[in-house]
């Protein structure tokens, strides 16, 4: 195995400045810092857990990397996690990456730089391969809630698949036939995920058809750009069921059909997924796929700390939580009869 001379010798530097690459990367320039990671890549360095030396006495402390607070979904993961670890008398830092990849980094090195024990993330992308530099660091990591397929590390999140599929049986039992799907395309694999099991769920039905409509993100502002384009079209092309990828979205469309006269549910029917504490504040109250969100939190503590005490014996755990369904007015009563079969579009 390669030692961290090793590692020196073939990035043409210094064993400290490689020490101060994996535990203080501010310490170090750029292009210096990006030269000694491809050495350890290429030499596939990993430094023991146990060379990862911290000051005597010091309790433990995780931190926790969440792509956006302003998204009131991650504030309830957070205070699940900082529960647990209060309870189990550890230390959390918390970080903010406003959805920015680059703040993500830069928040990343600072977290390492006060050397936490272990490092929970919810990434701003899913499959950034710069958050491999944590494994060569010899930190422990755990992916919580967005999280690539094909990942080997420790991670929980909840069921999308069967979130979506909750959803989409939901309104066709309801009566509904014509169908739409607002959320992200090709952005994340959770949104591909729940649409994939809404769209499997209405297929149930012979006669329905489902749309997609993209957005940018998982904002409000999306959501009102999607109901303003549905808004647009006569009223008989509109579909009569809409789930969105998340709360934050169906609020924004919520607030872009009240504009146009659209009624909901008697129009439109909406289901959301989250149930942020908000959706049952709406004008009309959100029916939604609930996620565990401060189960979230507490679940990627515990598997963090698995990972620590476990060591080189150590298991890479892999935790998914059922979602549930939450029914509330937007999504209205059953229907007598399904509403007719919505002509294709180009």
């Amino acid at each position: 195995m390669a030692t961290i001379r090793d590692v020196a010798r073939h990035a043409g530097v210094s064993a400290g400045t490689v020490s101060n690459v994996l535990n203080r990367p501010g310490y170090v320039g750029s292009e210096t810092r990006e030269r000694v990671l491809r050495s350890i890549a290429d030499l596939e360095f990993t430094p023991t857990q146990e060379a990862r030396k911290f000051r005597a006495g010091r309790g433990r402390t995780l931190g926790l990397a969440l792509a956006d607070l302003a998204n009131p979904f991650f504030i309830d993961v957070a205070l699940g996690a900082e529960a647990e670890a209060a309870a189990l008398g550890v230390g959390l830092v918390i970080i903010h990456n406003g959805e920015d990849a680059t703040r993500e980094q830069h928040n990343l090195d600072v977290l390492v730089q006060q050397r936490v024990h272990g490092i929970m993330i919810a990434p701003v992308h899913d499959d950034d391969p710069p958050l491999d530099r944590l494994d060569g660091r010899g930190i422990p990591l755990v992916y919580l809630d967005r999280v690539s397929d094909d990942s080997l590390r420790c991670w929980v999140k909840t069921d999308d698949l069967a979130g979506g599929r909750l959803a989409g049986r939901h309104l066709v039992e309801l009566g509904h036939r014509r169908l739409a799907f607002v959320g992200s395309l090709g952005g994340t694999a959770q949104v591909d995920h729940r649409f994939e099991g809404f769209s499997s769920a209405a297929a149930e039905a012979p006669d329905s058809v489902v749309e997609r409509l993209a957005t940018d993100s998982w904002q409000i502002d999306d959501g009102r750009r999607a109901g303003a384009s549905l808004a647009a079209r006569p009223r008989t092309e509109l579909p009569t069921a809409v789930m969105c990828a998340n709360d934050l979205i169906a609020i924004g469309l919520l607030i872009e059909f009240a504009r146009h006269g659209i009624r909901v549910p008697d129009d439109v029917s909406v289901v959301g997924f989250d149930d942020l504490s908000w959706a049952q504040a709406t004008t009309v109250p959100l029916t939604t796929v609930r996620q565990p969100r401060a189960e979230l939190g507490a679940r990627a503590v515990r598997l963090l700390l698995d990972e620590i005490d476990g060591g080189s014996a150590h298991e890479h755990g892999r935790v998914l939580l059922d979602p549930e369904l939450v029914v509330r007015e937007s999504s209205g009563a059953p229907r007598t009869t399904p509403p007719p079969r919505q002509k294709d579009t180009p």
